[in-house]
């Protein structure tokens, strides 16, 4: 590909070159804009480095933001968006395995280059679309290889989330460790306790939805980098080696949350301990419920179908309660979207045999029925919560001549269920009636 033709779809990254360069300073794209333009991949954010400083970088635009000057960066506004522009540094001894104490500019591109961290990484593009590749960058992607700029152990102390970085790069882009790259991230592994959770919360989702999340969980796995977190997480991470089949169906999923899910129910452990494993690494309440539900209603129809389900629960007293039954009511307990979430993993995970444990028997024996049934049975759920029945928690009040309080919610839910079940219509007069039957 002519790499330059990133020049020519963004005019406005051109026009920040070229009055950088009209004004008598160095100015190139960087980092991984070159890198996608080299791969024929869309690019995705722009960075410009330049040998102007702050100011003057300022002084040539008439609309700037101060958005990093304690790391040289200025951002230029244009009509085509904005353009982070940062002045040639080199960095002084990091702190805390993650940052430089200190930066100071300078007036070489290649010594710019030096400090980055992939070789892939460090090719600047000019105004004419040359690619200036100091560390051979261009040579590793044409073979395969993903190689740090140095000393992989001096890159890897300096920042120990380049460590994860490098699983994302190799399993995104398909490329292999170089060697003496692998060796480093191996030995540094334990700097890992030095970063934050969220910076890997970061890095793992980024990971798992990219285009290869199988092989990022192998590459994790053999690089024994979740043995190193801040906080250690209660998951038996080395349970997916059990799952080499299934690991390699997760691609097939197109929602991420469906992909981790899928992952986190391949560990086996109980729903509420993975809530809390997703917690600790500070994922969104959102992202972390709407995993968790899917994994809890999984764990919910397996023991009700084993008979280790609440025995006092009204809703499915019969002895057994029937799959259609118990995939109705807990389908309402957890929401529409999980129900039809663990449908979409049960398509993928029901055909691939051969594992043992609980949830092999599930998809040898509830599985098959549900992936051909399932469907069917929510399309026949009226109603899948209480915002959705035909009555509220004010109509029961005035009905039944009840004070409001705990009572409310539960009938609710008592003729929520009911309704699932098509034991009666989602109609006003119908409801009011089973709730006076029901007090």
């Amino acid at each position: 590909m002519d790499a330059g033709k990133i020049l020519e779809k963004d005019r406005g990254a051109s026009y920040v070159l070229e009055k950088l360069t009209e004004a008598g300073y160095e100015a190139y794209l960087v980092g991984g804009c070159v890198r996608d333009a080299v791969l024929d991949r869309p690019i995705k954010d722009i960075d410009i480095a330049t040998s102007a400083l702050p100011e003057q970088v300022i002084a040539c635009f008439p609309r700037t933001a101060p958005t990093g000057l304690q790391h040289g960066t200025v951002t230029v506004i244009l009509q085509q968006g904005t353009y982070e522009v940062t002045t040639f540094r080199k960095e002084a001894e990091y702190e805390g395995f993650r940052r430089p104490s200190s930066v100071a500019y300078i007036s070489d591109l290649t010594e710019d280059l030096k400090r980055r961290d992939f070789t892939m990484n460090a090719m600047a593009m000019d105004g004419a679309g040359n690619v200036v590749d100091p560390f051979e960058g261009q040579k590793d992607l044409a073979l395969g290889v993903l190689r740090c700029v140095g000393k992989a152990e001096e890159r890897f102390g300096e920042d120990a989330l380049r460590m994860l970085r490098c699983i994302r790069f190799a399993s995104t882009y398909e490329l292999q460790v170089e060697e003496s790259t692998w060796q480093a991230l191996l030995a540094q592994a334990p700097l890992l306790r030095h970063i934050a959770m969220e910076r890997v919360r970061s890095e793992l989702q980024r990971m798992i939805d990219g285009p290869a999340p199988a092989r990022a969980v192998r590459l994790l796995l053999a690089s024994r980098l979740t043995a190193y977190l801040k906080k250690q997480l209660p998951l038996p991470f080395e349970r997916w080696l059990a799952w080499d089949n299934a690991l390699d169906a997760v691609s097939a999923l197109e929602e991420q949350h469906d992909r981790w899910s899928m992952l986190l129910m391949l560990l086996e452990v109980p729903a509420d301990i993975v809530r809390t494993a997703l917690q600790e690494l500070t994922f969104s309440r959102a992202d972390g419920d709407a995993v968790w539900a899917v994994l809890a209603l999984r764990e919910e129809v397996a023991a009700q179908l084993s008979g280790g389900g609440d025995p006092q629960d009204a809703a499915l007293q019969t002895d057994p309660a029937p799959l259609e039954r118990v995939w109705k009511v807990r389908a309402v307990r957890s929401g529409e979207a999980a129900a039809r979430a663990l449908l979409r993993l049960l398509r993928v995970l029901q055909p691939i045999a051969g594992q043992r444990g609980e949830l092999a028997l599930f998809l040898d024996t509830a599985a098959p029925e549900l992936v051909r049934r399932g469907e069917d049975w929510l399309r026949e759920v009226p109603c899948f919560s209480l915002k959705e029945l035909a009555i509220s928690g004010k109509d029961l009040a005035s009905e039944l001549g009840m004070q409001p309080g705990p009572w409310m919610g539960k009938l609710l839910q008592f003729l929520l269920e009911r309704t699932a079940l098509g034991e009666m219509p989602n109609e006003r007069e119908s409801l009011l009636q089973a709730a006076r039957a029901a007090k």
